[in-house]
């Protein structure tokens, strides 16, 4: 794969420095303003950068040069994921995200009015993405460009988070494999692939058969991407991925990997699913019983061989369109590394 430890290092550059700046102009407002700033930073200082680095390779793969412009328009993708975290964990009520106290649980432990506060630190960072990708300091033809794209990205991932809030323990009806899948190709192919592979291709100009390439292969691959974290929702290891594996079973999110356990469940396991499942007070005894089950059932390899057929397919797509040989191999690998959650 191609290395991107420079690249986030350059990312988390421009990070810092507006966490330094807005830091200065929210205390020159007022000093009580500094709990917010506090949390600006933490939310900006953790990322592996992905969806930054797809807009980057997506200028870079329509024929543009490395320039501080499109590091910095990048770095607006990540302002953008932190604002949808933010607001995504307030939704789920997740305490922990990459190891450490989620905004809203962040300011509930200083005695604070934590969803209120967490919901205004969401608002900043989405305002922030804008401010930083419109003064990157690209020339404003190529910014202007990219109008209805951005709006689109915003449009499918509210999309997504509202479709997904909708189907979540959804008592009257089963839920659908497809439902799932669409909810994970609005909230997270589309903004975490997609979108920001286009952005970068039409800031730098890139052909339709460019685009019509990044959306064969941003799909496929962003869709594997939510499968892996799904799967990693409910199996994986808190101490490793920094999240709880009981938050995806207590609030009944609409998973692929919960659909098909629910297909192939008897009557028998389907009494145990709607009595587990979706139970706010869940514990991790009822959630081994329900991983059992999905691993007896099938479903868990069905959705692993879900990932390897959308990983397959999003490769393959890389090879329809011409593009520079070291854009190439990095999308590649990105590839390569989403299919373990490496990325």
């Amino acid at each position: 794969m191609h290395d991107q430890s420079g690249f986030k290092v350059r990312i988390d550059e421009v990070l810092v420095r507006l966490a330094d700046e807005e830091e200065a102009a929210l205390l020159g407002l007022h000093v009580e303003l500094s709990p917010l700033s506090e949390q600006l930073r933490r939310s900006l200082a953790r990322g592996k950068r992905i969806r930054a680095a797809f807009l980057y390779w997506g200028w870079r793969a329509a024929g543009q040069p490395d320039c501080e412009g499109v590091i910095r328009a990048a770095a607006a993708m990540e302002l953008v994921h932190a604002a949808a975290c933010t607001h995504d964990d307030i939704i789920d009520d997740s305490r922990m995200r990459h190891g450490q106290l989620t905004a809203h649980a962040a300011f509930a432990a200083s005695g604070q009015r934590s969803t209120a506060l967490a919901m205004i630190l969401g608002d900043l960072l989405m305002g922030y993405a804008g401010h930083v990708f419109t003064s990157c300091g690209l020339p404003g033809a190529y910014l202007a460009r990219t109008g209805p794209l951005w709006s689109a990205l915003l449009r499918e991932t509210m999309a997504g988070e509202f479709l997904e809030v909708l189907r979540t323990d959804a008592p009257t009806r089963p839920l659908q494999v497809a439902e799932s899948l669409e909810v994970a190709r609005y909230k997270t192919a589309k903004y975490t692939v997609e979108r920001p592979l286009h952005l970068g291709a039409t800031l730098a100009g890139g052909s339709r058969a460019l685009l019509d390439a990044f959306s064969a292969y941003g799909l496929p691959l962003g869709e594997a991407f939510q499968l892996r974290d799904d799967l990693l929702g409910t199996f994986g290891d808190p101490a490793e991925t920094g999240k709880s594996n009981l938050d995806d079973l207590r609030d009944g999110k609409p998973t692929a990997l919960l659909a098909l356990t629910a297909a192939a469940a008897c009557e028998d396991d389907r009494r145990l699913l709607a009595k587990l499942v979706g139970n706010p007070a869940l514990g991790e005894e009822e959630a081994a019983s329900v991983r059992e089950l999905m691993e007896r059932c099938g479903a868990r390899q069905q959705v692993e061989s879900m990932i390897a057929g959308r990983i397959a397919r999003a490769a393959g797509a890389l090879d329809a369109v011409p593009m520079p040989a070291e854009a190439r191999s990095a999308l590649r690998g990105l590839a390569d590394a989403a299919a373990l959650r490496t990325i």
